[in-house]
């Protein structure tokens, strides 16, 4: 019981220095940025593989608190980002010798610059993600879970690198 009390009376004292909790900063939550998320460029097999991550990036930064707008005019910073590769490798097979399960990997290069001053704010090459699908004899049943399997790195992929630029901001 005395020790409950030590740690409420220590909250207390820490939530009447001023100290409190607060999402994101203050260029994130401001309604004046402006964003360019143009689509990724994009060398894998997946047609549209650039355009899936920019979109879910922008979401992604919607859902997170980012309160600017997107567009390349007036834009304060720019997100380039290059889809590098989106591979499937067999993970397990079957008695048959078949692959059951698959892993796909996806791997994208990202490069925020500060439109204003011409400066690179975040650089990083092969950030990756990962996800397991399963497959059959069936064609259409082992591409419907490829695609799922995309859309899971690529909405993975979109919180991680907004997650980071929440920080940078």
């Amino acid at each position: 019981m005395k020790r409950a009390l030590i740690a409420l009376a220590l909250l207390s004292a820490v939530a009447g220095c001023g100290y409190r909790l607060e999402s994101g900063s203050a260029r994130f939550t401001d309604p004046s940025v402006r964003i360019d998320v143009s689509p990724f460029a994009n060398r894998s097999t997946m047609p549209d593989a650039g355009a899936v991550i920019a979109a879910g990036f922008r979401e992604e930064l919607r859902r997170s608190g980012f309160r600017g707008t997107f567009g390349n005019v007036g834009a304060n910073y720019q997100v380039e980002g290059t889809v590098r590769d989106l591979r499937s490798d067999i993970f397990s097979h079957g008695t048959d010798r078949f692959s059951i399960e698959n892993r796909l990997t996806l791997v994208v290069d990202v490069r925020v610059v500060e439109v204003v001053r011409g400066g690179v704010l975040w650089k990083e090459s092969g950030l990756t993600e990962t996800a397991s699908f399963y497959s059959g004899t069936d064609a259409q049943y082992t591409e419907a879970n490829r695609r799922a399997a995309f859309e899971e790195v690529a909405r993975r992929m979109a919180v991680r690198m907004s997650q980071i630029l929440r920080v940078l901001l």
